[in-house]
């Protein structure tokens, strides 16, 4: 099996065409997207199944790109189009911004922008105390949440609501306080003060949850979930949320500090649906223990991720819970072959997410898992 590619911007990334609004034929996609959410209807009200997902991921709008509402909404209407010649059962939709450190922004954070290059942002607070005493504002009131906004109401009038939209990427509190705090100082607090890690993620789930809302009034019912990073559909629940920060902590402490906040974020829109980078095979009777859970999300062939987990056996335990697996393979057909034969037990609900690069080669894959999961 290949190992991941260093010299890749993005080796989720699959090359589009550009595509101005003015030439995309939204009524194309739409009837493209409603008879593919059929099938995805389907597939969730079933206690078991697979559905492939050929994930179209453009690299630019996870860097420079996510700037640009006009140059963003243009590369991924390429991606849209390109998606309808691969053979799959869930559409691709729309993601308003990408960068990490939305809800940061609520606490006066801001980014550093290197031409060429994603965002980030640089923890500001020395300790915990300082972050909690900071007097935070509405996120939809900061520069940032302004953007994502504006972005969503424009990509929605181009659009007029006809494909799918999702919300930006959702960060857990977990993950979020790393854009305040530096790890290392976070995690002498967990040991330390553990009731101020609590009163803090709480925070940012109030600050998580009013934003998404004002999302939610812009999208309607266009929106697609879990959202950013996960296969979605229209006729599907739950938030999709970055939990990466999970790994870094046992799953005890993931369970008894960080699940009540990921919940306080999600129950809104239908419960968790969990990322994390790595391997997280470890803290499976953790993630499946959510309260409410509706999917979780990995990497799984070394392409995909250069810490992907070996462990595909360990996540049979997905069998018969209901929880969707979202299982993201990049490689050729004989990988993808390999791994699902290796994750797939009966009783799953399974999403395979492929990144093959040609239709050829997506029907190949496509009808070996249909083959694989019957």
């Amino acid at each position: 099996m290949k190992k991941f590619n260093t010299q890749l911007a993005d080796s989720q990334a699959t090359v589009v065409k550009p595509i101005s609004p003015e030439n995309f034929n939204f009524g194309d996609y739409a009837e493209y997207a409603s008879n593919l959410n059929r099938r995805c209807s389907a597939f969730w009200q079933s206690d078991s199944g697979v559905v492939v997902y050929r994930r179209m991921r453009v690299a630019a709008c996870f860097s420079y790109g996510c700037s640009d509402m006009q140059q963003s909404l243009e590369w991924q209407l390429g991606a849209l189009e390109k998606s309808m010649l691969f053979n799959a059962d869930v559409p691709n939709f729309l993601e308003p911004w990408y960068g990490l450190g939305t809800i940061a922004s609520a606490f006066g954070c801001e980014y550093s922008w290197k031409q060429g290059n994603a965002p980030v942002v640089k923890p500001p607070f020395k300790n915990l105390d300082e972050v909690l005493d900071y007097p935070v504002k509405k996120v939809a009131e900061t520069a940032i949440g302004k953007h994502t906004l504006n972005m969503i109401e424009y990509f929605m009038d181009k659009t007029k609501g006809q494909v799918p939209v999702s919300f930006t990427d959702s960060q857990s509190p977990l993950n979020s306080v790393a854009n305040l705090l530096p790890l290392d100082q976070f995690f002498v607090e967990v040991l330390l003060n553990p009731d101020k890690v609590l009163s803090l993620f709480d925070l940012l789930a109030d600050l998580s949850v009013e934003f998404n809302n004002e999302q939610q009034k812009l999208i309607g019912d266009a929106l697609a979930l879990p959202g950013h990073g996960f296969a979605s559909s229209q006729k599907w629940s739950g938030m999709g949320m970055s939990d990466d920060n999970a790994i870094m902590i046992s799953p005890e402490q993931y369970t008894e500090l960080a699940v009540p906040s990921a919940i306080k974020v999600c129950d809104p829109f239908g419960g968790v649906a969990f990322h994390s980078c790595g391997d997280w095979s470890g803290w499976i009777d953790a993630v499946l223990n959510i309260e409410g859970i509706k999917m979780a999300d990995g990497a799984f062939s070394l392409e995909t991720d250069p810490g992907a987990t070996n462990n595909l056996e360990a996540f049979h335990a997905f069998a018969g819970t209901g929880v969707v697996l979202n299982a993201r393979i990049v490689g050729d057909t004989e990988t993808i072959e390999q791994q699902v034969k290796r994750v797939w037990m009966p009783g799953m609900k399974l999403v395979v997410v492929t990144y093959c690069e040609t239709p050829e080669e997506q029907t190949k894959a496509y009808n070996r898992i249909k083959e694989i999961c019957r």
